[in-house]
């Protein structure tokens, strides 16, 4: 008679606790598939920020001339480090549908987007086998950064990630967690001699498609060939993946991989920012310095700590050396950290430490989610924000449709200042300029030079009708003050930018 209750009893004490486990790994599974959601919407929209012009002008010049595209920006016959595999695939693409660039590149940003969650679900799984630690891997990458907002090509904070998944550096990163989480496989295992070769392929098609990506995959991956500390015997395939990897890219017939080495000079004043408000941009990240350190006693050989002590020590030696472009390594510091971070929470020892840490690991996702909370603009549009929302929303940029509905044509050259100069290329025009560093273009500071005097107020007519003769300029975007003789103006624009014919 008393056994009933007593066989009974273990049932009620254990449902809730089975209850609070379900519901423990269905709400970070839930919050991902809401980001994924919203970054599905952003695609339809596909905001113009940053890049995306100089990559819609490479769609455009592979479209017109998949073998011999010129230079994407001006009118001149060079090589580009963005003709890479990736923007020959899309370009191949544009010309054998018709489709718009910009519909190629919402179909690029798909495929971005889909390669980096698969590829983050595979490399998480290496690493814990805990249902919720991929959807808690997600959604440390894109909310754990800082208090200030900060957008950048390759850092996968959810702002940046929505204002560039259709570039290049998104669809290489999704690569990237693939490669390591293949890398980590062979590793472990006796992988034989034809997936070590498919290791190195991939490598190269990574530093071929975004070059900066493709150091943090370089530095991801020794930290996780180390901390294996394999034997002599898997010595000679590593050797062979590196080996081909170098010969893919040596033979890449699109630009000169290895001339890139020699660029860093020309790229160090942009990247500067980079070494500053750090604090107020990647402080939430610190969280996941500490889950490193725990993984670090555990563990003197944990992948994530290498990972991240390699990652730190190329970004600390860009800043000391002024070499700021390595600060685009900082990835290679932040995705192990923010891993770490997500992991605490599904891996340390005692269920009341994974709860703590569960807790501060939700709270800090809740800062950085409303750091980020403009990005539900670039969906819904800024009037239907809330007030506090919409102060953190941030404008995408109008684009140059404009110029084109007035008769400018693919080719035609157009003077302009920097910023419109990173626009309108992507509708097909050239600039005499180009918008963003160009190492391969041997004449950018001379074209720079005659922009700079072309828009000067000091600057006579005549001098003006030589520069565009030297760049054969057949239109000028500029202010209203600019009229005068040689031009004609044709239209006007966001702004107070007008667009004008060149005229004899």
């Amino acid at each position: 008679m008393h056994a009933a209750p007593s066989d009974l009893e273990p049932v009620s004490r254990t449902a809730p606790a089975h209850g609070t486990r379900r519901a423990g790994r269905s709400l970070p599974q839930a919050a991902a598939a809401l980001v994924l959601v919203l970054l599905l919407l952003v695609v339809v929209r596909l905001p113009w920020a940053g890049d995306l012009g100089m990559h819609a002008a490479t769609v455009q010049r592979l479209r017109h001339s998949l073998l011999h595209p010129g230079n994407p920006l001006v009118d001149a016959d060079t090589q580009s480090p963005y003709y890479s595999p990736w923007m020959l695939v899309l370009g191949c693409l544009a010309k054998l549908t018709g489709l718009s660039v910009f519909v190629v590149l919402r179909m690029a940003a798909l495929v971005g987007l889909g390669l980096l969650v698969t590829g983050v679900w595979r490399y998480v799984r290496t690493l814990s086998t805990h249902r919720a630690a991929p959807a808690l891997a997600l959604l440390s990458l894109v909310l754990l950064w800082g208090p200030l907002l900060f957008n950048w090509s390759g850092f996968l904070g959810l702002n940046s990630l929505a204002l560039t998944m259709s570039y290049p550096s998104v669809f290489a990163l999704g690569l990237t967690f693939h490669f390591w989480a293949w890398l980590t496989g062979a590793v472990r295992g006796a992988a034989v001699w034809l997936t070590w070769l498919g290791l190195g392929a991939l490598w190269a098609l990574i530093l071929l498609c975004h070059q900066f990506t493709g150091v943090v995959a370089s530095l991801g991956a020794l930290a996780m060939v180390v901390a294996a500390r394999p034997g002599r015997a898997m010595l000679p395939r590593l050797g062979a993946a590196a080996a081909l990897g170098v010969v893919v890219l040596w033979l890449w017939p699109y630009y000169d991989f290895f001339a890139l080495f020699s660029a860093g000079a020309d790229l160090e004043a942009i990247h500067r920012s980079l070494y500053q408000h750090l604090a107020e941009r990647f402080g939430l990240v610190l969280l996941g310095v500490v889950a490193l350190v725990l993984r670090r006693r555990r563990d003197h050989w944990d992948p994530l700590v290498l990972f991240f002590l390699l990652g730190a020590l190329v970004f600390a030696a860009g800043g000391l050396t002024g070499h700021y472009a390595w600060g685009r390594a900082l990835p290679a510091a932040l995705i192990p950290a923010q891993l770490a971070a997500a992991l605490e929470a599904v891996s340390a020892g005692r269920r009341a430490v994974r709860v703590g840490w569960a807790c501060v690991l939700g709270a800090a996702l809740a800062v950085g989610a409303w750091t980020q909370a403009g990005t539900l603009g670039y969906v819904t549009g800024r009037d239907a924000l809330p007030g506090a929302v919409a102060a953190k929303y941030r404008t995408p940029w109008v684009g140059y449709q404009w110029i084109m509905r007035a008769g400018v044509g693919y080719g035609d050259v157009v003077m302009a200042r920097t910023f419109p100069a990173r626009q309108i290329p992507a509708y097909g025009p050239y600039t005499v300029a180009p918008g963003y560093p160009d190492v391969f273009l041997r004449d950018a500071a001379r074209r720079e030079a005659a922009v700079t005097r072309y828009f000067d107020a000091g600057t006579s007519a005549a001098q003006r009708r030589g520069i565009v003769r030297s760049y054969a300029v057949r239109w000028v975007v500029g202010p209203r003050s600019l009229a005068g003789p040689g031009l004609r103006k044709v239209t006007a624009g966001p702004g107070g930018q007008v667009l004008y014919r060149v005229v004899p």
